[in-house]
């Protein structure tokens, strides 16, 4: 079974609860890191957990959802071997595994409904890589992570 990892903060969470049953139909064993209601609460939290999933490797995919993308982004773009993706529409979806190989799509609730957020996130899983010259741009990122590692250590 292919598995996924999801976590949203509150202003995610609603489209979080659709989407869950949504990538279960899908045949993927869903982690969810919460939140687990509507109450506030402080996005970075969520966005690290499933960020640090990712770069340790315990999963290969993640979604990450709250109101604009934005935060969650900031934060899940910080550790090492995570490409997280702010996606607003398909082709984008589309360009970010293709030529970036993202392995975290970040959603926006206030600019994706339900039905969008199924289109992007369809999108998503369905594209694969292209390697190639974007596979030399994947590994000078990679190369990037590992210089900024040896100046803080």
């Amino acid at each position: 079974m292919k598995k996924i990892v999801i976590a949203s903060d509150h202003g995610g969470f609603g489209l979080k609860e659709k989407l869950k049953p949504y990538l279960e139909n899908k045949g993927f064993q869903v982690k969810d890191l919460g939140t687990y209601s509507k109450e506030s609460c402080d996005y970075p939290c969520y966005a690290y957990s499933l960020a640090k999933e990712i770069s340790q490797g315990r999963y290969k995919i993640g979604i990450l959802i709250c109101k604009s993308g934005i935060g969650n982004s900031i934060v899940a773009n910080r550790l090492p071997g995570v490409r997280a993706a702010l996606c607003y529409n398909i082709k984008a979806a589309r360009l970010s595994r293709r030529h970036n190989d993202s392995n975290v799509l970040l959603l926006a609730s206030l600019f994706s409904n339900t039905s969008q957020a199924k289109k992007i996130t369809a999108a998503w899983l369905n594209t694969e890589f292209e390697g190639g010259r974007h596979l030399r741009r994947v590994k000078q990122i990679t190369k990037i992570e590992k210089e900024i590692k040896r100046w803080k250590a």
